[in-house]
């Protein structure tokens, strides 16, 4: 007998073809399921990202508009160069990531091998610049500056240069038209990030790869009118990537053209007599610190009065925005950037801040009118003025008598506006008044002028300024009253007293506060655009206007020109009667107060000038120099950090500001034909049939020119009033008070 079944398949062999079965109807399940899956319920959209791996784009970049002086003059356009490139996606294909064949072109190029390796790496947290921080897709430019034949050695040899491509392409071209420079008002451009990409991906300008994008100044504000569009054709091709067809092409779009209100002739002179002004700075003995003014940095403003628009706009340190063009070198970007620069990068016009000085008067005149007090009243001007064992004094010592606040703002007399804001402390119930008590008119007033806040002037990273008020100060206590509580001392330094008192009442508003801020002391902070926006408004009426740069866009056809009308902000806080009076005391600075020895001979009666000279004290620095200016047409402020006093400093370039200006000779007499810009430009440039702008040239240095017609000023030493004489070879002609110990914090 057997026990073999008929089948001839024992129990564990039938057991065994099971399993296999169960096995294969499962293979065969999960994979019809996957099939459906991936056929029909995914189908269409594998169908598309596979036709989507057959079409390759080209990218046609849009030539980048230019941006336009008022007279049509190009301050940034473009030009042809040659630009040799780097993919790094073809480098990374090479066996030693690309490091030879970019030795062999730093070799043709003339560079070296380690700056050309510098511009191909990818930009992070722990790598410093040059570095590229565009798409690592995107060809990354090497220079911009190649040679025909240069070109030609990379192109007849490209086995030899694997993912280097050499072609000439529109850069962009910052011709700083009559010499003049403009580069912290333009900006200048590098390539788009992967973030900004993604960021801008749903917004009505999206980013290509290729795009190149402003990141400061016009170049930056102005960026989506001024970048266009570019062109994208999509070709389709086969599996061995020739070309089958055309699938689609957007042809590129020009960016459009941006017409400003600058005048280069007028910047150019503007620049120019700022780095004059700085360098005769440095040259004259500070007595107070025993040496030579340092003179580090400054600005320029030059607004139209009656609308706000910046005719000139002059940062110092400056630097040349076309170091950017093709990719900047380590070199170039540690003279920017590094500490021992002086930052030229910053645009000080609008984003320095300094105490205002005795230019902060204006705020602190209309103050006390609102408070009640009479502007043609009779007010101490004494020598000092006490407050308990602490003396303010007058500079250097001045004794006017009783006199108005007119003639108070003409000879900048200290001492009448430490009384009025200490009599209104106490009035407003001392260091610890009651709730509700405080009127505070003197810091209601700076508000009203709109200081503390941004004057919206269509440039980016504008600063603030400050207005230290009680809200200020309880909040700057509470964020430092730490560490002044742990580095303050009773009876130290003078900065550990500081700390010390400030610790412990730093969060009240204390009579030393108020009465260093009547004379724009302390802690109060503006910037000249704040400066020449509040002195604008004085010049026209009261009227207080957003300062604008840009006065037009103008489409690449030249068809449709889209105006950016001045905006009214608001109205100073002052009556008519008292900007009279403020206006006829701001004429007196000029032919009888403080600036009256730099403007001796001027026209005053065919070209009334109006001004307000300022020094501020700085902690552990030399003082700052103001001078605030205006005419019927325009507004010029100037500044000069550590370089003494207002019209000492700054009076000189001003005056030639306005000479260039109106056409001033040196002994005063006027030619209209030289005068620059004697009264605002209203209209906009000329534009082509074919959509280009008609563009005057500038002939010669327009600063050069000014300095020439500048030699017979009557101006001399021996002109000045005895209030401001100057005396030996200083720079001490207006209103500086010898520097106190512990005069910016008084504690009574």
């Amino acid at each position: 007998m057997t026990n073999i079944p008929e089948t001839g398949r024992t129990p564990r062999v039938q057991i065994r073809l099971v399993v296999i079965q169960i096995l294969v109807l499962s293979l065969l399940g999960t994979l019809g399921g996957r099939l459906w899956y991936l056929q029909i319920r995914e189908g269409a959209e594998y169908q598309r990202e596979a036709s989507g791996n057959h079409v390759q784009q080209v990218v046609d970049p849009a030539v980048r508009g230019d941006i336009l002086d008022a007279r049509g003059v190009p301050l940034a356009d473009n030009e042809t160069r040659l630009v040799v490139s780097a993919s790094r996606t073809d480098l990374l294909k090479q066996k030693d990531d690309g490091k030879a064949v970019l030795a062999k072109l730093a070799g043709v190029l003339g560079l070296k091998a380690e700056d050309v390796e510098q511009k191909v790496r990818l930009c992070d947290a722990k790598t410093p610049q040059p570095c590229w921080n565009g798409s690592p897709y995107q060809p990354i430019p090497i220079t911009d500056e190649a040679t025909p034949k240069q070109a030609l050695q990379i192109r007849e040899r490209a086995e030899d240069f694997p993912g280097i491509t050499a072609e000439p392409e529109a850069v962009r071209r910052y011709g700083g038209p009559g010499k003049s420079n403009t580069s912290q008002v333009l900006g200048y451009l590098s390539p788009v990030t992967d973030d900004e990409i993604q960021k801008a991906k749903d917004t009505d300008s999206p980013y290509l790869r290729s795009d190149m994008v402003g990141r400061s100044g016009l170049e930056r504000q102005y960026d989506k009118e001024l970048r266009g569009k570019a062109g994208v054709t999509r070709y389709e091709v086969d599996n061995l990537g020739r070309v089958i067809g055309k699938a689609k092409a957007d042809p590129a779009e020009a960016g459009s053209n941006l017409v400003t209100s600058i005048d280069s002739r007028v910047q150019r002179v503007a620049e120019y007599e700022l780095d004059k002004a700085m360098k005769v700075a440095r040259q004259q003995f500070d007595k107070i610190t025993g040496t030579n003014y340092k003179a580090d940095s400054g600005a320029v403003v030059v607004m139209e009065a009656k609308t706000g628009r910046i005719v000139a706009m002059a940062s110092a340190p400056t630097y040349d925005p076309n170091v950017w063009v093709g990719g900047i070198s380590a070199k170039d970007y540690k003279a920017l950037t590094g500490k021992n620069s002086d930052y030229p990068l910053l645009n000080r016009a609008i984003q320095g801040q300094a105490a205002p000085g005795s230019t902060f008067k204006v705020i602190s005149t209309a103050a006390a009118v609102e408070a009640g007090y009479d502007f043609d009243g009779r007010y101490p001007c004494t020598s000092s003025y006490s407050v308990g064992s602490q003396v303010f004094k007058n500079f250097e010592g001045e004794n006017f008598g009783p006199i108005s606040l007119g003639r108070a703002l003409e000879v900048s007399c200290d001492t009448v506006f430490y009384g009025l804001a200490d009599r209104e402390w106490k009035r407003d119930g001392g260091i610890n008044p009651k709730k509700g008590q405080p009127k505070d008119f003197f810091y209601k007033a700076a508000h009203q002028f709109g200081l503390g806040k941004e004057t919206g002037i269509d440039l980016p990273n504008e600063v603030t300024g400050r207005v230290p008020d009680r809200q200020w100060k309880l909040d700057y206590w509470k964020a430092n009253k730490d560490a002044w509580c742990k580095s303050g001392k009773k009876d130290g330094s003078y900065v550990e007293k500081i700390a010390y008192e400030n610790c412990l009442e730093g969060n009240k508003m204390r009579e030393g506060d108020s009465i260093n801020y009547s004379i724009g002391q302390g802690d109060t902070l503006v910037t000249p655009i704040q400066e020449a926006r509040i002195y604008g408004a004085v010049a026209n009426g009261g009227t207080m206007y957003q300062p604008t740069i840009g006065k037009a866009i103008i489409s690449p056809d030249g068809r449709t020109v889209t105006p950016i009308k001045p905006k009214k902000t608001g109205r100073l806080p002052v009556s008519k009667a008292t900007l009279k009076g403020m206006d006829d005391a701001f004429a007196g600075v000029i032919t009888r107060g403080t600036a009256a020895w730099k403007f001796g001979g001027w026209p005053q009666d065919k070209i009334p000038l109006h001004a307000k000279t300022g020094t501020a004290e700085v902690y552990g620095k030399q003082t700052t120099s103001w001078l605030a200016t205006y005419s019927k047409d325009y507004t010029v402020i100037m500044t000069i950090a550590q370089a003494g006093t207002g019209s000492g400093a700054s009076g000189e370039a001003v005056r030639n500001i306005y000479s260039a200006l109106y056409g001033v000779a040196g002994d005063g007499s006027i030619d209209k034909k030289k005068a620059l810009l004697p009264e605002p430009q209203k209209a906009l440039p000329k534009v082509r049939a074919d959509g280009t702008v008609v563009a005057p040239k500038i002939i010669g240095d327009p600063a050069k020119d000014v300095e020439a017609a500048q030699k017979n000023n009557a101006t001399n030493d021996d002109d000045q009033p005895a209030a401001t004489a100057p005396t030996d070879n200083t720079n001490s002609n207006t209103r500086r008070r010898p520097r106190r110990r512990g005069s910016r914090r008084t504690r009574t």
